[in-house]
C-alpha cells in the first residue's frame, strides 16, 4: 500500500482483488501481484480491527458485549 487507506477503502479493494482473482483467465504473474496485494490489505485491515478492539476494551473496561 503506497499511501495510507481508510479501512472501508481497503476492504473495498480487498473486495475488488478477490473478484478479479476468480477469473480462470488471469495471468499468473498478475495474479500473484494481487495476491500480494490482498495480503497486506488483509494484514493493514486485521491490525485496524485489533486497534479498535483494544480500545473498545480501554473504553469499556473490558466489560462490552462479546468483548474480553
Amino acid at each position: 500500500m503506497e499511501q495510507k487507506m481508510t479501512f472501508e477503502e481497503a476492504l473495498e479493494r480487498l473486495r475488488q482483488i478477490t473478484e478479479k482473482m476468480e477469473d480462470p483467465g488471469m495471468p499468473l504473474a498478475e495474479l500473484s501481484s494481487l495476491y500480494k496485494e490482498g495480503q497486506e490489505l488483509y494484514r493493514y485491515c486485521q491490525e485496524a480491527l485489533d486497534l479498535t478492539e483494544k480500545e473498545l476494551i480501554i473504553l469499556t473496561g473490558g466489560e462490552a458485549d462479546g468483548i474480553q
